[in-house]
C-alpha cells in the first residue's frame, strides 16, 4: 500500500525522537565482508540489517499480485516487517551502491513511513494490526498497512445500534398501545350506540302500545271499542 498521499496528515507528527540509526558500516564490518564466502556473505548482510533496523529480516520472494500480499501481509504483525528477496538481497550484499539504495528505502519506513500511518490510523479511529515493507524479486518496493476499527469505536458504534433498536421496538410498543386504545374506543363506542339504539327501541314499542286504536262497522260500535281499549292501555300502563 502506497502511504505517500498521507504526508500532509504526518507533516504536524513528531519524528524527533522516532529517527533510528542511519550508521554506515564499520571498517571492522567492511573487512569482515570481504573476507567472507559469496554464502556466508549474504547471512552476514543479513544479521547487519537486522542489527541495524533492530528487527527480524525475511528472506523470501513475495509476489506483486493483490493474493500474494494479502498471504504474505496476513502471517505479520506490529510495524517491525520486512521482506527482501533473496536475490536482491544478494545484490545488496555484493554491491555497495544496491545496498545503500535499498537500506534508504528501509529507513525512510521506520523513520517517516511508520510515524505517518500511526497519525493517520489515530486520526481515522482505526488500530493498526499489521505494517510492512516488501523488495520484490524486480527490485520494486510494496508498503502495505492493514488495520481495524478501535475498540472504542466498535464500542460506539454498538451503542448507536442498541440505542437505535430500543427506540424501534419502543415505537413499535407505542404503535400497538395506540391500536389497543383505539380498539377500545371503537368498541365502546359500539356499545353505546347499540345501548342507545335499545332504549329507542323500547321507548317506541311503549309509545306505539300506547296509542288507542279502535275497530268497529259503527259509529257507535267504534266509539265503544274505543273506550274498551282505553281502558287496556291504562290498565297496561
Amino acid at each position: 500500500m502506497n502511504i505517500g498521499g498521507i504526508g500532509s496528515v504526518a507533516n504536524a507528527y513528531q519524528y524527533a525522537n522516532l529517527t533510528r540509526s542511519n550508521k554506515v558500516s564499520s571498517p571492522d564490518f567492511t573487512s569482515s565482508m570481504q573476507e567472507a564466502t559469496a554464502e556466508n556473505k549474504v547471512d552476514a548482510y543479513k544479521n547487519y540489517l537486522q542489527d541495524k533496523y533492530g528487527v527480524p529480516i525475511t528472506v523470501t520472494s513475495v509476489g506483486k499480485d493483490q493474493d500474494s500480499m494479502d498471504r504474505f501481509a496476513g502471517g505479520t504483525a506490529g510495524s517491525g516487517n520486512v521482506a527482501i528477496a533473496p536475490n536482491i538481497l544478494k545484490q545488496m550484499a555484493n554491491d555497495p551502491e544496491k545496498a545503500a539504495y535499498y537500506e534508504k528505502k528501509i529507513s525512510d519506513y521506520f523513520n517517516y513511513g511508520v510515524p505517518q500511518t500511526d497519525a493517520f490510523m489515530a486520526m481515522i479511529g482505526h488500530r493498526k494490526t499489521s505494517e510492512g515493507l516488501v523488495i520484490h524479486e524486480d527490485g520494486t518496493v510494496t508498503h502495505y498497512l492493514s488495520g481495524e476499527e478501535s475498540p472504542e469505536k466498535v464500542a460506539k458504534f454498538e451503542a448507536e445500534q442498541k440505542a437505535k433498536k430500543e427506540k424501534k421496538a419502543k415505537q413499535a410498543r407505542e404503535a400497538q398501545e395506540r391500536a389497543k386504545e383505539v380498539a377500545e374506543e371503537r368498541h365502546r363506542v359500539q356499545e353505546e350506540m347499540y345501548h342507545n339504539r335499545s332504549i329507542e327501541s323500547v321507548l317506541y314499542d311503549q309509545v306505539y302500545n300506547s296509542r288507542m286504536m279502535a275497530y268497529s262497522d259503527s259509529q257507535e260500535g267504534l266509539l265503544s271499542a274505543y273506550t274498551l281499549r282505553m281502558g287496556s292501555i291504562v290498565t297496561s300502563l
